[in-house]
């Protein structure tokens, strides 16, 4: 068996401070660039095609420079540490295709129902502003034009934004909490609450900690960083595409959103199937990985 040797023993609590220190000085380095250019004349963050390089140069400044620098700093192989070197199966990616899809209903239903729930008033006046300035920030990026537009979209929100939060968060995070400790159920669940905190948005925050949930079980099970990525990619990239449809020909609101939700009055029975359908393929999903993993290792 192939093991990735560490370069230098640091506890878990000092990794992830150290990851942390990283993704503040690289957050820093994008501010100031953002100011200068502000300051030059060269950008204006009201412009959708400045806004979307502004969003390159946080990602990678502050998500996959830092994700990098942790896996190069502590491991022998940075890419093994990230789980980069090994590809995902068809199995996987059809997996995730198919989970897409069958729980759309129930994650609408969540996310309508996150959007409307009431904050005590001194919590609502100070995430009101946050959620306004990233609704703002994100119909911004979301505003195409054209397909050229849109496909840049899909690059910089859909592949760009994927690769770097999955790179740090799932590869970094979750992986060095994996790797430290072992306890992967409370890395899996720990990270998703985290990367949903981090966004800064409470009236979205359930159905992006069940997304992290799921995106780093599938780190977990596949035991592949590209899976996660797949699946972000196209969640984010379905969101721009169905975006740009609706403000192309006029639709009042994005029909991908409303699938799921019930008349008012009614039960959400599409929903309810849709959550037990989308558990029963999580359970199916963990026990075929299970399965597998374990004849992989047998056979070693």
């Amino acid at each position: 068996m192939n093991e990735n040797l560490p370069k230098r023993r640091l506890s878990l609590p000092a990794a992830l401070m150290f990851l942390a220190a990283l993704v503040l000085i690289g957050f820093m380095l994008a501010t100031v660039v953002v100011l200068a250019l502000q300051s030059s004349g060269m950008m204006n963050i009201e412009s959708r095609t400045h806004l979307l390089w502004l969003t390159v140069v946080q990602d990678v400044l502050a998500f996959i420079l830092p994700a990098a620098a942790l896996a190069g700093f502590l491991w022998q192989r940075p890419c093994s540490a990230l789980r980069l070197n090994v590809a995902p199966t068809w199995m996987a990616l059809l997996v995730i295709i198919v989970m897409q899809a069958v729980a759309l209903p129930a994650m609408n239903w969540i996310v309508d129902w996150n959007s409307h729930v009431t904050l005590p008033s001194v919590l609502e006046r100070v995430m009101r502003p946050m959620e306004d300035a990233a609704a703002h920030q994100t119909d911004l990026l979301l505003n195409a034009s054209n397909v050229w537009q849109m496909l840049a979209g899909v690059l910089v929100i859909g592949l760009m934004a994927a690769l770097s939060e999955e790179m740090l968060f799932r590869g970094a995070v979750q992986g060095t909490w994996m790797d430290y400790s072992g306890h992967r159920h409370i890395a899996v669940w720990c990270v998703a609450i985290l990367f949903s905190a981090v966004h800064l948005q409470f009236y979205g925050f359930v159905p992006r900690m069940l997304l992290g949930v799921w995106l780093g079980y599938l780190l977990l099970w596949t035991r592949s960083l590209w899976a996660p990525v797949f699946a972000h990619f196209l969640n984010n990239s379905i969101v721009v595409v169905s975006s740009y449809i609706v403000r192309s020909y006029g639709y009042e609101k994005n029909f991908a959103d409303t699938i799921g939700l019930p008349a008012p009055g009614q039960l959400p029975w599409a929903a309810m199937v849709s959550a037990v359908a989308a558990i029963a393929l999580v359970l199916l999903t963990a026990k075929y990985f299970s399965r597998k993993n374990d004849d992989e290792f047998s056979s070693l």
